[in-house]
């Protein structure tokens, strides 16, 4: 058993995919509140916004992780999400600071759903990761 370096960026992985997932939970609690009217929009734009860069910033750092250990597989996995996160932060409205959510748009009732689809389906993916990254850890532990 050797301790190698894409053992090491599957740990990292793994710590930041758990940060990764309370992100999820925390923009799927934050939806399903203001679906059921128990905050305002502009409360939750302000606690939902100062999140996406740091969110951006962890999944791309444990991909650049993999891309230097050579895990190639890994990075084929995360690469859709990547591109979904850099397109979703390219196309967003128009505001005075760094976010994806408008107060004044949030509620609109297809809006709001494709926000929580959204953090349902990054939740899944990344509680998926999490296990996929303690495999490969696992396996790079193993393996020689």
């Amino acid at each position: 058993m050797s301790f190698n370096f894409p053992a090491c960026t599957y740990i990292v992985a793994m710590i930041s995919d758990a940060f990764l997932l309370f992100f999820s939970v925390f923009h799927v609690i934050a939806f399903d509140e203001l679906k059921n009217d128990s905050k305002n929009p502009i409360d939750q734009c302000n606690s939902l916004n100062p999140l996406v860069i740091p969110e951006y910033i962890l999944h791309f750092f444990s991909n650049l992780l993999f891309l230097f250990g050579g895990q190639w597989l890994s990075i084929a996995i995360n690469v859709p999400l990547m591109a979904y996160h850099i397109s979703k932060y390219q196309n967003r409205p128009a505001m005075s600071g760094f976010g994806l959510y408008d107060p004044t748009s949030i509620m609109n009732a297809d809006k709001l759903n494709k926000y929580q689809r959204e953090g349902w389906i990054k939740l899944t993916f990344y509680l998926f990761s999490f296990f996929y990254y303690l495999y490969g850890m696992i396996r790079a532990l193993i393996t020689v």
